[in-house]
């Protein structure tokens, strides 16, 4: 499955992922191409994969994309090989912006789609503003996305309220945990269980014909 965590920048989005996938098994994570340079705290290739302007458009134009938009002045994608290879055996979270969600809505349909919303504007800015990672501009300019990012939130199937980190964590993993048990998801391992009934007319094992 494709799970799609959206948010604004600073709601907690990359917090909440984190936990989810220390505490359910089976959870990769996709690993976004983005052109915008590592902050202090970021790794090559487990947070972003860093690339050029150049490169990136290289990508675009070839198709290689599931999704990708210009956020904040930068470009961000995720890459078909990386859903392929990581969904393979495995559940696939993504974090991406508003816009990538609408492309991943448009193309994958069965995608789980989760808003984390913040508590209050003047605690997302209060978090961006704690992080240490970007310049005053930046930030300002992460809140003003913020506004219409938000409005958004009707478009997705699940919102979450990151007022606090445990609950909301919990939430996250329940929206993961219940939608593993869709019955669509679960086709293979049903199929088994019916196939495991004796047919009608033939008796089960030990036990006697049908009169």
């Amino acid at each position: 499955m494709i799970f799609v965590v959206t948010g604004p920048s600073g709601c907690g989005k990359s917090t909440l992922i984190r936990r989810a996938r220390e505490s359910l098994p089976g959870l990769a994570f996709s690993v976004s191409y983005t052109t915008r340079a590592p902050r202090r705290s970021e790794r090559p290739g487990v947070d972003y994969h860093f690339v050029t302007l150049r490169a990136f458009e290289r990508l675009a134009r070839g198709g290689r994309f599931v999704e990708w938009a210009e956020v904040h002045g930068h470009l961000y994608g995720t890459a078909r090989s990386e859903l392929e290879r990581k969904g393979a055996r495995r559940d696939v979270i993504l974090d991406i912006d508003v816009q990538g969600a609408r492309q991943v809505r448009a193309r994958l349909r069965r995608a789980v789609q989760v808003f984390v919303m913040p508590p209050r504007y003047e605690e997302l800015r209060r978090r961006l503003l704690a992080r240490k990672e970007d310049e005053a501009a930046a930030i300002e300019r992460r809140l003003g996305d913020a506004r219409g990012e938000i409005a958004a939130f009707t478009e997705f199937d699940y919102v979450v309220i990151n007022d606090d980190l445990e609950r909301a964590a919990d939430e996250l993993c329940s929206i993961i945990t219940a939608s593993r048990c869709r019955p669509g998801v679960r086709a293979a391992a049903i199929a088994g269980i019916l196939g495991s009934f004796p047919r009608p007319g033939r008796a089960a094992a030990g036990g006697r014909p049908k009169p």
